[in-house]
């Protein structure tokens, strides 16, 4: 079976871009930072870490210190535009550049309680079985990294990405600085957040690089960044400092198109025989109690898959088909399914001798933990 991986897409200048340039924005404090798809200020009150029923509401719901970005709410930052810094902190995982750094990595990951989540009586131990596993895992993490160079491109990638999305925001009038915070690895979220306010930045724009929410990703960050708030709220005063979070954008048309464009090159040569290639979509997997306790990432996902085959099929309805399935799976609990490398050996037994593998969770190249 011959199969094509899609690389990771760089086009969260696409989605980042449409969100951010608004000029009126930014004219003169009376407009909302950014634009998003969603209806209506979604700011609630934080009942507790584990996620609400009302899918919709549960970002905001978690995280009361932060404006989700609507074009309905009126900035609260006073002064015109010769006052504002404006700042684009972009949110990722993180990764270890070294072989040596690679257990630390996993240390740092598998100690978060978004990641690994124990129950009460247990969770003291927690420090103690994240460095268990990550001990146990490193010496395939390693292999892994090795076969890509010796270490993660993400610091790199996202910081470069950064970089093209200031240069972009200049050309078009406005005056923006990028960072790079991540959540296992350096530069920390701690790191960037301490940057930007030595920076004088007072409108900032939260961007995670997930398309997709869940509360192990952009959930994990946004407790983070909600925890620091509390603790320093002076700096954070909205009448002093502006900020909102993108919490999502799997639908947006910019990075439906982008995956399309990338998958439709790669089947152009399958244009008269499609039923001899299929088109796999692998994410990352999450535990199925997080879909049960309400995470929307599930759910968006398949949404995210829908739309993006319909825009592959634009000009030729279903002709191509597809497959989701999950992959990375950690510890003995159900993750989601069916697992990657399950539907692949399927497929091959099948007879299928084509695959156009997607990778759906991720922005970036790099490792996910094997």
């Amino acid at each position: 079976m011959m199969m094509r991986r899609i690389p990771q897409l760089g086009c969260l200048l696409v989605v980042a871009l449409s969100c951010v340039t608004n000029t009126d924005a930014f004219a003169g404090g009376a407009a909302p930072l950014l634009q998003l798809r969603r209806s209506g200020a979604m700011q609630g009150r934080m009942a507790s870490v584990r996620p609400a029923k009302q899918q919709v509401k549960m970002v905001a719901s978690w995280m009361p210190n932060f404006n989700f970005g609507s074009n309905t709410k009126p900035s609260k930052l006073e002064g015109d535009a010769s006052d504002q810094n404006i700042g684009i902190l972009l949110l990722n995982l993180g990764g270890p550049e070294k072989l040596s750094e690679v257990e630390d990595f996993l240390f740092n990951l598998f100690n978060d309680e978004d990641i690994i989540r124990l129950p009460g009586p247990v969770k003291p131990l927690q420090g103690f079985i994240a460095r268990y596993i990550a001990s146990g895992r490193a010496p395939q993490s390693r292999e892994a990294y090795a076969s890509i160079g010796g270490g993660s491109p993400l610091t790199k990638l996202t910081t470069e990405q950064g970089d093209k999305l200031a240069e972009e925001l200049g050309r078009r009038g406005i005056k923006a600085k990028s960072y790079v915070g991540m959540r296992y690895w350096y530069p920390f979220t701690e790191e960037a957040v301490d940057q930007i306010l030595a920076d004088g930045i007072n409108r900032l724009v939260i961007l995670p690089m997930y398309p997709q929410y869940s509360i192990s990703t952009t959930g994990s960050s946004m407790r983070l960044l909600d925890q620091m708030i509390k603790k320093d709220s002076k700096q954070w005063d909205p009448r002093v400092f502006d900020h909102t979070v993108v919490p999502d954008w799997f639908d947006h048309p910019g990075f439906v198109k982008a995956q399309a464009k990338f998958i439709n090159r790669e089947l152009a040569e399958f244009k008269n025989i499609p039923d001899e290639v299929k088109v796999l979509f692998s994410a990352h997997g999450v535990p199925e109690s997080y879909i049960k306790a309400g995470d929307p990432y599930k759910d968006q996902i398949e949404k995210c898959v829908e739309l993006i085959m319909l825009e592959v099929n634009k000009d030729h309805p279903g002709k191509f088909s597809s497959d989701l399935s999950f992959q990375s799976k950690v510890g003995p609990v159900k993750w989601l399914d069916p697992y990657t490398e399950v539907v692949l050996e399927e497929m091959g037994k099948g007879g299928l001798k084509n695959v156009v593998v997607v990778p759906l969770s991720f922005v970036q190249e790099h490792v996910v933990l094997p």
